[in-house]
């Protein structure tokens, strides 16, 4: 049996076994399977509102991912990416609630994306430096870091010296004012749908970053040192230097997926706003195992349930929890037939 038909009865198989969970869940909440089905499938398909709002998670949680596997090539593991999330959105939002009235798309957007891009890349820096210049793990820096970038957060949104809109009666929630017009994702222009143009960044970040791991240089040296640092070394790879782009890059895109989430509905910066993306864009990292493709493939995959999710809860009470479950367990089968893989080689 050849690799890709190997990959194919994993996969296959881990996800017949989710579903199974997920059946069993529905049952067990009282509902009957079918009606769960079309409940999960209209929230989906349904609509395009809700197609385009699975484009969109999927768009950021394919941004985090891309990073993830960039970091991964370079033998890092990025676990930050919520942290990095979180001060992409801060950057966006300090850059987009004072840009002048009139500044038009085309000014704005790229200017909060930059800010975003820059924000996430200095905060994976920090992890970076320590890691090339102390050899402190990375796991460990870049997981600490996540508190501190929720933190931070949770900061300039009460702070009104800081990101905090103006406090005009008891009432005002603690986050930003909405950013300017021209600070706002477009829409793709789909009638009803909600889909931005993150969906075009993030499609056209996957494939530049495919082209560049497989087809240039650079990839090929950050191969050769996430294979063997030691051997990239003696070869004359500029090991440091890679690995410190790698997880800036990563972290950089973490952070421009932060900035796609402030510049979309309500274009505000809010406590929660990264909603656990930074660690679901991590899970589809690692279930990608390096390719590319399968990192747009399981992004759309997890959009879609995430938006299936809410009317399933809508449409036959079942709690959309339950797909976090279904997903959880869907990782755990695929990372333990992975292990079970390997050890069979041995």
């Amino acid at each position: 049996m050849g690799g890709f038909s190997r990959n194919l009865v994993v996969y296959g198989a881990a996800v017949l076994a989710a579903l199974i969970v997920g059946v069993l869940l529905v049952i067990g909440g009282g509902a009957a399977p079918v009606t769960a089905a079309n409940a999960l499938w209209e929230g989906m398909f349904g609509t395009p509102y809700a197609f385009g709002s699975a484009l969109n998670a999927a768009a950021v949680l394919a941004l985090i991912a891309t990073g993830f596997t960039i970091a991964h090539r370079a033998g890092l593991v990025n676990v930050g990416g919520e942290g990095q999330l979180a001060l992409g959105g801060i950057a966006a939002t300090a850059v987009g609630v004072h840009l002048p009235s009139g500044t038009p798309a085309a000014v704005g957007v790229p200017l909060i994306l930059g800010a975003g891009f820059l924000a996430g890349a200095a905060w994976a820096g920090i992890a970076a430096w320590l890691r090339v210049r102390r050899g402190t793990s990375e796991v460990i820096t870049t997981l600490l870091l996540n508190f501190v970038g929720l933190g931070l957060v949770t900061l300039v949104v009460h702070e009104a010296g800081l990101l905090r809109q103006p406090v005009t009666s008891v009432e005002t929630l603690p986050q930003s004012a909405p950013l300017a017009a021209g600070a706002r994702l477009p829409l793709l222009g789909i009638e009803g749908s909600p889909a931005t143009i993150a969906v075009l960044v993030a499609a056209i970040v996957v494939v530049v970053t495919a082209i560049i791991l497989r087809r240039t240089a650079i990839g090929t040296r950050l191969t050769a040192v996430g294979l063997s640092e030691a051997a990239a070394a003696r070869l004359g790879v500029p090991v440091a230097r890679l690995r410190f782009g790698a997880l800036a890059v990563a972290g950089g895109l973490a952070g421009v997926a932060g900035a796609a989430l402030v510049a979309t509905v309500p274009f505000v910066l809010a406590e929660n706003f990264t909603s656990g993306y930074g660690f679901a864009g991590l899970v589809v990292g690692l279930l990608a195992r390096g390719s590319l493709t399968a990192v747009a493939g399981i992004a759309l995959a997890f959009g879609l349930l995430a938006s299936g999710g809410i009317n399933l809860q809508l449409a036959a009470s079942v709690p959309a929890s339950s797909i976090q479950v279904v997903q959880s367990v869907l990782i755990i089968f695929v990372a333990g037939a992975v292990t079970l893989r390997k050890a069979a080689r041995r």
